[in-house]
Order: structure tokens, then sequence, then C-alpha cells
């Protein structure tokens, strides 16, 4: 059965962005990018909300194709470009992107009909909105939190209205050189909430 795997970058004190959006903060360098890429290889499928599908679909189309392309733009470029995409949004309508779809409804049933389908697993990158949305409803199999070294103060938090206990089990954590820290937890779902 394919999982779906949270993906998010966090300041120390459970914010994934700034008020207003911001994420001048995330420490990103080719150490961690090759870990992300060992993360993407196991997926087929990005799910994302508006906001950030929007962010992805202005940058990640051309930017194997741009000249200060890095190895990390090249190599998630060709992965996001072939990916199917599904955008969780009742607002947008339309979009140019290849390989997109989008879910204005049954958002659960959608999630769960894609799970028990063959394939790679679907890696839900950022968008906090609907990673929260995922989580009050049970649909996240797994956790990688990228902790960076900033305490924010305020912003949009990693975790919000999460009515029920949720016992996770750590499979993995790392220290890269840029000061994160990843977390890899899975959902325990063999215990009683």
């Amino acid at each position: 059965m394919r999982k779906v795997i949270l993906l998010m970058h966090a300041s120390l004190d459970g914010f994934v962005a700034g008020l207003h959006g911001e994420m001048d903060w995330i420490v990103f360098d080719e150490e961690l990018a090759d870990e992300v890429g060992k993360l993407t290889h196991t997926a087929d499928t990005a799910l994302y909300g508006r906001v950030t599908y929007q962010m992805m679909e202005n940058y990640w189309p051309t930017a194997a194709e741009s000249a200060g392309a890095t190895r990390h733009d090249i190599e998630h470029a060709n992965w996001v470009n072939k990916a199917l995409k599904i955008v969780f949004s009742r607002t947008l309508e339309t979009t140019e992107w290849s390989n997109t779809q989008i879910v204005n409804d049954n958002l659960a049933e959608v999630v769960a009909n894609m799970k028990a389908q063959d394939g790679g697993n679907l890696l839900l990158i950022g968008s906090a909105s609907i990673a929260h949305v995922f989580m009050q409803l049970d649909l996240i199999d797994e956790y990688w939190i990228n902790v960076n070294p900033v305490l924010l103060s305020e912003g949009i938090p990693l975790f919000k209205n999460v009515s029920t206990r949720v016992n996770l089990n750590l499979l993995e954590s790392r220290k890269f050189n840029c000061g994160v820290v990843a977390l890899h937890y899975e959902v325990n779902r063999n215990t009683i909430k």
C-alpha cells in the first residue's frame, strides 16, 4: 500500500513559515538536497495545497533549464515534472502544469483511493493548510520534518488543531552540516489513541 509522507521544513519552535508566508529562514544545501532526493525517488505523486502549488508551478517546470540550475534543481525538476501532481483547492479551476489534477472535495475519499492503488508513495510537500487537514483526517503515514536552526517566535504552525493523540515511531534522525536536524517518523496506528 502506498503511503502519504509529509515533507516539511520547520523552525525549532514549530513554525513552517512566517506570519506572511516567509520562508527565507529555511536552510537547504546539497547534503540535504541529496536526502530529499532519496525521498522523492520513493514517490510518484506530489500533493499540494493551492498556494504551494502555484509557487511550485512558477518555478519547477523550467528550473532545470535555467542557466544557474544546481544539480538539485535539475534532479527535482525532472522528478516533479514527471510526477502526478494533485492540488487540493476549492478555488483553483485550471492549471497549465502537465500531469496535474485538481481535487476540490471528498479529500479523504480521494486520498484513500490513491493509497489503495499500485505505485509509489504520495509526497505532501509543504502546504501547511492542507497538511493540517490531512492530520485531522489521519491521512499521514510518515512525517519527514527538517528542523531548522532558527526560532521564529510567530508564524504558521506545523501542527494546528490536532484533536487526538497520534503515536509516532522514530525511524531515523540525522544532523546535517548546515545545522538542520532531519526527523523521520512513522505513524503507529497499532496503539490505542
